[in-house]
């Protein structure tokens, strides 16, 4: 089914306004029946009407990553609809580089209308926003868990804001240090290797000991979090290792579950399932016979990525993952489609750099860095 011609309800909210603040989106097909994308994003302490902002967003992101051409925004907020229809100025400077934002994205459609429409008509949106504010006391929970009086210091000190750069962004951004691991035998093999556990090579200690030595060079690393499978937390202790710090593992940054192609090489699994493994390339709704598709991968690694911004607000952190994880976060902080997935190459423990800010923008510094295996 074609995706050209899409709906986007969003919606945000503020338990204090200001106050720990969320928003949700969804993307519905022309019909309003099929649910395309779901967004949600717990964005700290805001206002009701930058959240909202937030939303509209991060819905017109998700269209344009399922290629929609008209898109239809329907949304509970007068001030955004009036605002982005041209008919209300923006006053407050907050939503203005937010406003910006959502118009530019807007801009790359071929048709865009914004609709107000009541509360009632957008429950779908207005669930996510408050599921993503009851994130709020999850996040302090684990923060507190986490920090020292120490780090505590450090992260009242990031949340100040910073002069914002030519992009627009607002704030001290959540520097994403993206380490892919070192090599295993099935590396070497060129197989897929998913849920599989085989450890690093003698070859792999030694890039993750380059690599470990080269970080120090990045800045203050307020932490190291890896995939739980022993090639990412080998290269990840290591890394904590030289910085002093303890490595953390997130489960979210787990490989994809390539199931019944775990260990297989491209031309083997082709040959075993030819049709699904044709889709599968050009389809990211598509699992492999047992295992996980690409969208599910970017759901939790969504997850992972809001965590990480939440827990570590303008701090430098090392996420320690495999080729699927750190392209999905280079495509979340690009901000394009799911064509990323199949055309970007990274070198076993290569280096790759994203940045969130609080305010929803993101950047990309550095794609495949490998110059210090050399």
């Amino acid at each position: 089914m074609s995706n050209e011609h899409v709906i986007i309800e969003a919606d945000g909210g503020s338990r204090g306004n200001p106050g720990p603040a969320g928003y949700g989106a969804v993307v519905f097909a022309d019909d309003h029946a099929r649910v395309l994308a779901e967004r949600r994003e717990f964005i700290g302490v805001a206002t009701n009407n930058v959240a909202e902002y937030r939303g509209l967003i991060a819905g017109l992101e998700a269209a344009t990553e399922l290629g929609a051409r008209v898109v239809e925004v329907r949304m509970d907020s007068k001030l955004v609809v009036e605002q982005m229809s041209g008919r209300w100025k923006i006053k407050h400077a907050s939503m203005i580089p937010l406003a910006d934002r959502a118009r530019r994205l807007a801009a790359a459609f071929d048709r865009v209308g914004f609709t107000w429409i009541p509360r009632a008509e957008n429950s779908h949106a207005d669930r996510l926003a408050n599921e993503a504010m009851d994130d709020a006391s999850v996040v302090d929970e684990v923060r507190g868990a986490l920090s020292t009086p120490a780090e505590e210091r450090k992260l009242a000190l990031a949340a100040a804001p910073s002069s914002p750069g030519w992009t627009g962004a607002v704030g001290s951004p959540t520097r994403l240090l993206l380490l892919r691991h070192g090599q295993t035998a099935l590396s070497v093999e060129r197989r897929y290797s998913g849920r599989g556990n085989p450890p690093l090579t003698e070859l792999g200690r030694e890039q993750a000991a380059r690599a470990a030595k080269m970080l120090p060079t990045k800045g203050d690393i307020a932490a190291v979090v890896s995939s739980p499978l022993d090639r990412a937390r080998e290269t990840a202790e290591a890394a904590g290792a030289a910085l002093g710090a303890p490595v953390r593992v997130l489960d979210g940054l787990i490989e994809t579950d390539f199931g019944e192609w775990d260990g297989l090489t491209f031309a083997e699994a082709a040959q075993r399932d030819p049709e699904l493994h044709a889709r599968w390339l050009g389809d990211t709704a598509v699992s492999p016979p047992g295992g996980e598709s690409f969208d599910r991968v970017r759901e939790r690694i969504e997850s992972v990525r809001r965590d990480l911004v939440a827990l570590y607000p303008g701090q430098n952190v090392v996420t320690v993952s495999h080729v699927t994880p750190i392209k999905t976060l280079l495509q979340l902080a690009l901000g394009v489609g799911p064509s990323l997935l199949y055309r970007l190459h990274l070198d076993l423990a290569s280096l790759s750099i994203a940045e969130f800010y609080p305010d929803g923008g993101s950047s990309v510094r550095l794609v495949n860095d490998t110059s210090y295996l050399n």
